[in-house]
């Protein structure tokens, strides 16, 4: 049976199938696979079904539905939620309730969605395994050896396995497209300022913005339907008058004519041969398909992950002050003074890569150094977004690999910090720059691990974007592509 949004939503709408009976079926499966992949830091049996009786009464008054009727949906332990804890995958915060929701949980809860638990992470976002979670390990449903991605890493996993019809992610250098690329389903990066980051945990907050993980692209258009649009309590959420919401889902199914892609092919170079192999398989396809390759050159990318690790640790170390050992989460019952508290709950509190992003953050800041790092990488992002901006004057979409390799297996890149940023190399200057992006499943390697197409486009043209990834769709099968552990 197709458990994708759609499918779901569609049959509790009509009677065929009831909320509670959708979230029942979700649970035994989690309950079958979750100690094999470790996806969720926390489930919400309890509350999720008292979220579908409320559908199922709906149904029964005969009231109207939100587009997410009983479809259950996991999140990211990042957004703050009143029900569960919020904990970032952070001892620091293990035992922290919210007291409000999210922008994007209250769009969730209006849209009838049903919330089956929260989804582990590295810790406060900070990297690209999910390695780094301070609570617990998650495997990649394709082979539990390897790494999901991150740090939406939960989130990605438990949509590959079937754990839940869909998820929400966070994406400030790649973290949604990147795990979606290691799991085989579809992330989207939305624009920046497009999705309200209220009650979003800030790591970088020019960077940080929160997308959806589906099965399709269709889910994927759906999700951002519901989560997309103007918040007055986030100031940097773009308003309607700027930059009106459409459907995303009206013309996902009409082809582009004339589609014109614009390519690098410096970034095919030096990656794993089949991710190569299948990105350019990629773009053949959309050649039979009727578009136009256009060679174009982006002088400024490759000092994105430099300029990235500045601006972000940077926003980190600013941010993640606020865990003094004071006002709330961990607090240390070794400290004796003040300066204690502070510098013995962060230290007992706070995992490696945290520390180490917040040290390189508050060296970037300080005194003297100010000018050589933070703002010399500031001038880097404008200029890598003028290469952006170029590229789409030249184009419709820019295509390259979301990951230079498939799913890599655990401890691989621990031990070099520097090898593990380079992970992220394709995605980063996307959030850099503020556009949209999405991953798609195009392949998979001889050890039948899923790789990854990366689309972007201009601002605020994900229509255009799902369009775009909509067509590989409709004329692959990789989409439908499950690991054995969710079969």
């Amino acid at each position: 049976m197709e458990w994708t949004v759609r499918s779901i939503r569609d049959r509790v709408a009509s009677g065929k199938l009831q909320s509670r009976e959708a979230v029942e079926r979700f649970f035994a499966r989690i309950e079958k696979i979750e100690p094999q992949v470790g996806a969720f830091l926390t489930l919400l049996k309890e509350t999720a079904l008292e979220q579908a009786a409320k559908v199922d009464e709906k149904i029964a008054s005969g009231r109207p539905l939100g587009p997410l009727a009983g479809v259950p949906v996991a999140v990211k332990d990042n957004l703050c939620t009143t029900f569960g804890p919020t904990t970032c995958a952070s001892r620091m915060l293990e035992n922290f309730i919210s007291p409000y929701n999210a922008h994007v949980i209250e769009k969730l809860l209006a849209a009838d969605a049903v919330i089956v638990g929260k989804t582990n992470m590295d810790e406060f976002a900070m990297g690209s395994s999910t390695e780094n979670s301070g609570l617990k390990k998650t495997c990649n449903p394709w082979d539990i050896s390897r790494v999901p991605g991150g740090s939406s890493g939960g989130s990605a996993a438990a949509v590959a396995a079937r754990m839940c019809a869909a998820a929400l992610g966070s994406d400030t250098g790649g973290s949604i497209r990147q795990p979606a690329g290691f799991c085989g389903v579809v992330g989207l990066k939305p624009t920046y300022g497009r999705v309200s980051r209220y009650g979003l945990v800030a790591y970088g907050s020019s960077l940080d913005q929160i997308g959806p993980i589906t099965q399709t692209v269709e889910d994927a258009a759906v999700l951002l339907n519901v989560i997309a649009g103007h918040d007055p309590r986030d100031s940097t959420c773009v308003s309607e008058q700027t930059a009106p919401v459409p459907d995303y889902t009206a013309g996902l199914e009409t082809p582009l004519e004339g589609l014109r892609i614009a390519v690098v092919e410096s970034f095919l170079e030096g990656i794993q041969a089949e991710v190569q192999q299948a990105i350019e398989e990629a773009l053949r396809l959309y050649q039979k398909l009727g578009a136009r390759l256009v060679p174009i050159q982006m002088p400024h990318f490759e000092y994105a992950v430099s300029a990235y690790y500045v601006i972000a640790t940077a926003e980190a170390s600013s941010n993640l002050a606020r865990y003094d050992g004071v006002h709330y989460g961990y607090r240390s019952p070794r400290a004796g003074s003040y300066i204690e508290v502070y510098s013995k709950s962060r230290d007992e509190a706070l995992g490696a890569e945290v520390k180490r992003r917040i040290m390189l953050g508050t060296f970037a800041l300080s005194s003297g150094y100010y000018d050589a790092y933070y703002l010399k990488a500031l001038k880097v992002r404008n200029l890598i977004r003028n290469d952006f901006t170029r590229a789409f004057e030249q184009a419709d979409c820019l295509m390259m690999p979301v990951s230079p390799t498939t799913a890599f297996r655990f401890g691989e890149k621990t031990a070099d910090p520097l090898q593990m940023y380079l992970a992220d190399i394709y995605t980063i200057a996307v959030n850099l720059a503020g556009v949209p992006a999405v991953s798609i499943p195009c392949g998979l390697d001889r050890q039948n691990l899923p790789i990854g197409l990366q689309i972007v486009t201009a601002p605020f043209t994900e229509s255009m974007l799902l369009r775009i990834a909509r067509m590989f769709e409709k004329s692959t099968q990789w989409h439908s592509c499950m690991p054995d552990i969710a079969k």
